[in-house]
């Protein structure tokens, strides 16, 4: 990935603005998490009038529907066979050898009797056998190979099968005839998917290729186009990029989570707002499991001192609330990106351990550090419109820090932000590293991908999200 000079301040605002001005123009909306509405939607407008069917045609003719024995219309399912001549099903064929270059096996997709259905000739066998399997080379080309329950805590919903529906894969690709090109238009775009596969071509031990494969196989489950503009976190590699254009404009060192139960998830949500001086509302299994709710209400002259707050119910429900300031676990500011696995990126007041090499020492939560500086850049990008914008915003959230008062500052262009794990992947710099399997997630990945394929997958995780019960600082 190509990397910009360091910048700090307005220099690195004024070229983002302008890079994600142009970005805004083109980006491909539809493939990035969807900003979330900050006030309450609008009534949905009244349906458009349906079309007058044509001349000679009936309802069901004029719309595709069918028609159910009740008189209800529903919505045809989409064929999943097409037409298949020799020609065709021959580059079909001829393709399959190629997706070892791909990191995935060719015997998965049925080489010899895809060749004797063409031996034998044009009709309904060698149009079903191939469509199926060309259906097959697009659910693992676009969505992955690796089944749902071998991804350990995935919790990104990819949406290029609703973007790039099979059906119509197949009948396009049917219709132009060009098989291979529908296919290979399925590759991820992003440019470390490229390094790995030229990385593929020319490893020999069998261990770094079924690693290589592995983090190929990744990058399938994300959308195809992470978009122009959006942060992104390798959790094993300790690192956050802040990316426009396909350019690294600025890299901020991480801390995530502890291998355990509070390992961070994998996660594609949108940046809403930036939360200066924030509270900490302490979770009961600190509050009531360690005795943190006791120890706040006798002794006040240490609770002051950290910074906590209690209050206690006529039930005896203690609940306690860190205040902003220098000592809050959660430091100067948050990115606020809610969530169901209540995962943020935020400060640390324990800024030491950045200087550490192995950094999963927080509670599920990524900690950054310049946090204060990412959440000024973050302030301007997601309210400035031009550079004039840029003084006066600046102005205000220095005004907001400096106060030490709770304030969601937010934005009003939102920013998409993808949590990942790749063991393998070109670095901050540029160059292709490995990373410590700190939550043992490669090797679910490894085994499936050596297993027969998986029919009939799930698009969507059965696992159940982890309670990230806190993200109290390490000391």
């Amino acid at each position: 990935m190509k990397r910009l000079t360091t910048m700090t301040g307005t220099a690195l605002v004024a070229v983002l603005l302008a890079a994600s001005a142009g970005a805004r123009e083109a980006a491909p909306e539809s493939l990035l998490p969807q900003p979330k509405p900050a006030t309450a939607p609008a009534s949905p407008p009244e349906p458009a009038p349906a079309p007058a069917p044509a001349k000679g045609q009936t309802v069901d003719e004029a719309f595709g529907d069918i028609r159910m024995s009740s008189g209800e219309i529903v919505q045809e399912i989409p064929s999943l066979e097409g037409v298949w001549t020799v020609a065709q099903a021959q580059e079909l064929l001829d393709f399959i050898p190629g997706m070892k270059a791909e990191g995935l096996n060719p015997s998965d997709y049925r080489v010899e009797a895809l060749t004797a259905a063409i031996a034998a000739g044009e009709g309904e066998k060698l149009s079903k056998l191939a469509s199926e399997i060309f259906v097959w080379l697009v659910e693992d080309l676009r969505d992955g190979r690796t089944p749902m329950d071998s991804r350990r805590q995935w919790f990104v919903v990819d949406p290029d099968a609703d973007r790039l529906p099979t059906w119509k894969l197949l009948e396009d690709a049917l219709a132009s005839g060009d098989i291979a090109a529908t296919l290979t238009s399925l590759n991820p775009k992003h440019p470390d998917y490229a390094a790995l596969r030229a990385e593929l071509a020319t490893a020999t031990d069998p261990a770094r290729i079924k690693l290589i494969r592995a983090n190929m196989d990744r990058w399938r489950w994300l959308p195809q186009d992470l978009g122009r503009q959006y942060l992104v976190t390798n959790v094993p590699e300790y690192m956050l990029r802040l990316t426009v254009n396909g350019r690294i404009i600025k890299s901020y060192r991480t801390i995530v989570g502890k291998p355990g139960r509070t390992a961070t998830p994998q996660l594609a949500e949108m940046v809403e707002a930036v939360i200066f001086n924030p509270t900490w509302t302490v979770p009961q299994s600190i509050v009531v499991g360690e005795g943190l709710g006791n120890k706040v209400l006798n002794n006040p002259g240490w609770a002051r001192n950290a910074g906590y707050k209690a209050t206690k119910g006529a039930n005896g429900w203690i609940t306690v609330v860190q205040q902003p300031g220098p000592t809050n676990s959660l430091g100067l500011m948050k990115l606020d990106m809610p969530n169901e696995h209540a995962i943020f990126l935020h400060d640390t007041p324990s800024r030491h351990l950045f200087n550490q090499d192995a950094r999963a020492l927080s509670h599920g939560c990524i900690r950054v550090k310049g946090a204060r500086e990412l959440a000024m850049t973050m302030s301007m990008l997601g309210n400035a419109s031009n550079r004039a914008d840029i003084p006066a915003i600046q102005e205000e959230v220095s005004e907001i820090t400096m106060s030490g008062e709770y304030t969601r500052y937010e934005m009003k262009k939102q920013w998409p932000v993808y949590i990942t794990y790749f063991t393998m992947a070109t670095d901050v710099n540029g160059e292709m590293k490995t990373f410590r399997d700190i939550y043992d997630r490669d090797k679910p990945v490894l085994a499936a991908l050596d297993a027969p394929r998986q029919e009939n997958r799930a698009r969507e995780t059965s696992e159940e999200a982890v309670e990230i019960i806190d993200d109290m600082q390490t000391s």
